[in-house]
């Protein structure tokens, strides 16, 4: 039986100079990035008529799009009006996902690496509700851990990472949690399979140092920001697992859901903190004053 490709909600793409319904067949299987991978993306947020760091977001997706060997054909400007243009075709009561992405169509040097002069660009709008603003997290460490720049093109966000992060969900969830705690090759915490974390500890916030391992986004900047300017001490440093299992407290951060609460990690159970009560506020707060509505 067919698998049905339809969306799974309301979805519009912008490609080639049009906005299209639906989920329009756009990579062939000679495409380069259908067999050897060469995709990037981003993910920004609309809800309540606001997307915050929407500017940041389309900036990213332009230094991703470089840093795999591809051309940045649209203007981190362009791709902002656009995704303005696209909101307006939604009933405006479900929240957004706004996804620019570019990949190769051609392969140059023996087909493996993209040939950049084929780049294609598209920007890609669904509904996706944000998360509960009480929903909470499970952590479990993950076997797998986060490649380096020498192995992997870890200074983008490229689609050629996420399978890496897809089996370290895969694999917690067959153990009973929601999500996985993930180290680097040295054995430091880097993040979880799907978001930047923090921990704090004697109310000082703490999150593992970029060391170009994992991203470090545009969410995790903006909390950091935000509870520094709130008179938090905020620290960045290589953060052990042993660190972690004697936090007070332990969130997340991220684009989808923004800042969620750790209530488990393997057999211990935590509170949700006041620190990350007061993460998520400042970021809402700041969100719906500053988010370019």
């Amino acid at each position: 039986m067919p698998v049905d490709t339809s969306p799974r909600s309301t979805t519009w793409t912008f490609v080639d100079g049009e906005w299209i319904s639906g989920n329009p067949p756009l990579i062939g299987p000679t495409s380069h990035a259908m067999w050897l991978g060469s995709t990037v993306f981003d993910g920004a947020r609309w809800f309540d008529g606001i997307a915050p760091d929407l500017d940041l977001h389309c900036q990213r997706v332009n230094r991703s799009a470089q840093a795999l060997g591809l051309k940045a054909t649209v203007s981190a400007e362009e791709i902002e009006a656009l995704s303005w243009e696209g909101v307006k075709r939604f009933d405006g009561r479900t929240a957004i996902y706004i996804k620019p992405m570019y990949w190769a169509e051609h392969g140059s040097f023996s087909v493996v690496a993209p040939d950049a002069e084929s780049t294609r660009f598209a920007l890609c709008l669904f509904e996706a509700p944000m998360g509960d603003p009480k929903a909470a997290s499970s952590l479990t460490v993950s076997p797998f851990r986060r490649p380096t720049l020498e192995c992997m093109p870890t200074d983008a966000k490229a689609g050629c990472l996420y399978p890496n992060n897809a089996r370290m969900l895969v694999e917690a969830r067959k153990r009973g949690f929601d999500n996985a705690l993930v180290r680097d090759m040295l054995g430091n915490v880097a993040e979880t399979a799907s978001s930047n974390i923090f921990m704090v500890r004697d109310g000082v916030v703490f999150t593992p140092a970029s060391n170009r391992t994992f991203l470090a986004g545009i969410t995790r900047s903006r909390v950091i920001g935000l509870l520094r300017e709130a008179g938090f001490d905020v620290i960045e440093s290589a953060l052990t697992l042993a660190d972690f299992q004697a936090a007070d407290e332990i969130f997340t951060s991220g684009n989808y859901s923004k800042v969620v609460p750790v209530t488990r990690l393997d057999d211990r159970d935590l509170q949700p903190g006041p620190i990350t009560a007061k993460a998520r506020d400042l970021y809402f707060d700041w969100a719906h004053s500053n988010g370019d509505a």
